[in-house]
């Protein structure tokens, strides 16, 4: 690779860590966009009609139980204005504008679904708006903690009167409604509207529990449990949690992949980019006030022990064979990791009430070395169609979740740290030992990862040549190159996408189709992300000569933006598949143009390199047309069309009926949009398929039947195919470990 970047810990953003998280909202079928910073507050639906009344009171000014401020908030903020300002892409000052941003921002990552404050909280805040910019030069961050204030001091005030609508009974025959856009609400001006507000949120979330079964008088008690964990939850927002809100929002102004990550957050950070850590190995998540094992992790402490299992509420946490158990019902679920976490070798004590079961048990774990093989690249060699001779295709596929490296190991020079590259490169090796006919890169919902490893990893199908070019503030374009001659690969190549793949996997799959090296099958076009992230440790880099430097987190910074061989950014455009496949989530507003305070889509220069003649236009188009011949006569897929009607029908609804018919009628409609967030949630599930045999997947293999047929007998061979010949039944040869 030519030119590396005076700071080694650079990556492109995975697109989940964004400040913006989409949340997909089953129950409704609509993708509700939730601008928010940290991801403290995840709603189910957007907010309410309001009706105009007086106008609301405000609230005396006494100190709420939250966030005491830290000791290094100062230092922090002072150090993440400065970087902002010099080292950003765009060296944009924060003036008046960028203020306005940050505390729209702000606000909205504190309430997104606009229930809690009032009107005239923003009002008086609206005040200090435009001196934002001028005390974050002074390092002062006491509007944070107002804010943060006066919400909790509102929330103490809502939970009766939701408590209140919870338990009284509602008419779900009579008209009402709410609003879907949360951009099209505003803040209650008055408690008339505030309670209106709520008494429609109660009867949606009552409807919700409805649609899962639930009875009226356990739906009354999750409700009441999940509304009391959160006001509890918000009390306990840490000094760490809300400067990694304010700041976020700050940073999230200039563009949506810039933030601040805490201490914590910064941890979690490089444990996803060297899949390993000392634990037990199991998925926590917070649910209604209690820690719920989501999953293990296949191989981990928990899942050897054999107790602990998916859907266990862990309640006490303690330390050692005899250490005094922590109650942790209601804890901050960071908080109830950090007790989890350790050193391996030593014993955890969980108190778990396991699944179906009412009386606590309790399991001493001992922690160990955990390997998150869930993120990491798989493989496996199925066998599709038939050759001249009969003989079946063999079709290497790889999956791969994220473009991962153990930044700790690579810095401290260690021979073999964890890196995607080293792992595709050993099942390369063992597909060819196999005898595979074609390589199938599988990226879709690949979010990104590690620059230098999505450089490497597309070396190994291409001999030395160019792969990316990168434009920094300066506007110095630097050209970063494949160096190595090996190609690990150099048959046949089909990269499959979808609009979830981004960053590090539109460097790869732009690179492949620009050589003309392989065939881009999938969504329309890729997420659209093409700027570059470098990872600044705060402490590190403020404290340079001292040995331990304190832990202040870090700034993720956009420095640079990324550009294909042929000098198209990807940025907003992504890369467009070779041949479409029909897919809900190429309509869903999730890409990069979706999102708040994008940078623009530019050009640069084309680099100098030699492209493969495999891949002509004519074949392309052949391979297109073919597909789409499949696929109008398939059901699958014009069931796929169906629902992207449906869902472009919901979308344009300006509000949701709270009648409990015409609810249950949209609920239905709306289950295919709720089956692609289950499938979001699947494709993070450690013991997920490698390979999952669907419509799809079965389309995109007879595209790349169509490929290995026209490479062999030229494009005219083509037309000795049905197209619309079922392929024969895959039949799977061992997996790859």
């Amino acid at each position: 690779m030519q030119g590396r970047s005076r700071n080694d810990q650079q990556f492109i953003n995975p697109v989940r860590d964004t400040c913006r998280q989409v949340v997909v909202d089953r129950r409704m079928g609509y993708f509700f966009e939730i601008a928010i910073a940290l991801g403290f507050v995840l709603w189910n639906c957007s907010a309410l009609l309001v009706a105009e009344d007086a106008p609301a009171k405000t609230v005396a000014a006494v100190p709420a139980s939250g966030a005491k401020p830290g000791p290094n908030d100062r230092q922090i903020t002072l150090a993440v204005r400065s970087y902002l300002e010099r080292e950003h892409l765009n060296r944009r000052p924060i003036d008046a504008e960028i203020s306005s941003r940050w505390f729209k921002t702000f606000l909205e990552a504190l309430d997104p679904m606009k229930v809690y404050l009032m009107q005239a909280d923003i009002d008086e805040f609206q005040k200090r708006q435009s001196s934002l910019a001028e005390v974050v030069k002074r390092g002062d961050v006491s509007f944070a903690y107002d804010v943060s204030n006066r919400l909790l001091q509102r929330l103490d005030q809502r939970l009766p009167l939701i408590k209140r609508f919870i338990s009284e009974p509602h008419d779900f025959t009579q008209k009402d409604s709410i609003i879907a856009d949360r951009d099209e609400t505003k803040w209650a001006a008055s408690e008339a509207e505030a309670e209106d507000l709520w008494r429609r949120r109660v009867k949606y979330d009552l409807l919700i529990q409805k649609m899962e079964k639930m009875s009226p008088e356990e739906a009354k008690e999750k409700l009441t449990r999940r509304y009391s964990s959160f006001a509890k939850r918000m009390h306990q927002m840490t000094a760490d949690e809300l400067l990694e809100t304010y700041l976020s929002a700050l940073t999230s102004s200039l563009d949506p992949h810039t933030s601040y990550m805490s201490p914590g957050t910064l941890e979690n950070f490089e444990i996803s980019m060297r899949l390993q850590l000392d634990g037990i190995g199991a998925s926590l998540r917070g649910e209604d006030g209690f820690t719920t094992v989501a999953e293990l992790v296949p191989g981990g402490a928990a899942d050897k022990d054999g107790r602990l299992q998916p859907k266990d509420r862990v309640i006490g946490v303690g330390q050692g064979a005899t250490g005094e158990l922590t109650d942790v019902v209601d804890m901050n679920l960071n908080e109830v990791v950090k007790l989890i976490r350790g050193k391996r070798s030593t014993i955890v004590r969980l108190k778990v009430i396991p699944v179906g079961q009412t009386v606590p048990k309790i399991y001493d774990i001992t922690r160990d070395k955990i390997e998150l093989k869930d993120s990491e690249a798989r493989g496996e060699v199925i066998e599709e169609g038939k050759k001249i001779d009969g003989s079946p295709f063999k079709i290497g596929v790889i999956n791969l979740p994220s473009f991962y490296m153990d930044m700790a190991g690579a810095r401290q020079g260690q021979a073999e740290y964890k890196s995607t590259t080293r792992d595709c490169k050993r099942l390369l090796d063992e597909f060819r030992q196999k005898g595979v006919d074609c390589v199938v890169l599988d990226l879709r919902n690949n979010g990104g990862g590690s620059l230098p490893e999505s450089i490497s990893l597309t070396g190994l199908f291409m001999d030395t040549g160019p792969v990316v070019q990168i434009k920094d503030a300066d506007k110095r374009i630097q050209q970063y190159d494949d160096v190595d001659p090996d190609i690990s690969w150099d048959g046949p190549l089909v990269v499959l996408i979808n609009k979830f793949s981004a960053s590090a996997s539109e460097i790869v799959a732009g690179a492949i189709q620009d050589y003309r090296r392989g065939l881009v099958v999938g969504d329309k076009a890729t997420h659209g992300k093409g700027t570059v992230q470098s990872l600044l440790d705060l402490g590190r880099q403020l404290f340079q000569r001292l040995p331990n430097a304190p832990s202040l987190g870090a700034i993720k910074i956009t420095m640079q933006q990324f550009y294909r061989p042929l000098g198209e950014s990807t940025q907003l455009e992504g890369v467009k598949s070779d041949v479409e496949l029909p897919s809900l989530t190429t309509h869903l507003e999730v890409g990069e143009s979706d999102l708040d305070y994008a940078l623009a889509f530019d050009k640069v220069p084309a680099a100098s390199f030699k492209s493969s003649n495999r891949l002509t236009p004519e074949l392309v188009k052949a391979l297109q047309d073919r597909s789409t011949n499949r696929v109008e006569k398939n059901e699958d897929f014009q069931k796929v069309e169906r629902d992207i009607a449906q869902y472009r029908k919901r979308k344009s609804e300006k509000t949701i009926s709270l009648v409990e018919e015409d609810f249950v009628k949209s609920w239905n409609e709306s289950k295919s949009v709720g089956d692609e967030e289950e499938k979001l949630e699947r494709s993070e599930d450690p013991k997920r398929p490698i390979v999952k045999r669907d419509y799809y997947f079965a389309e995109a293999m007879r595209v790349t039947l169509d490929y290995l047929t026209a490479l062999s007998g030229g494009v005219a061979s083509l037309a000795q195919i049905n197209p619309e010949a079922e392929p024969a039944a895959p039949r799977a040869v061992p997996v790859l470990q």
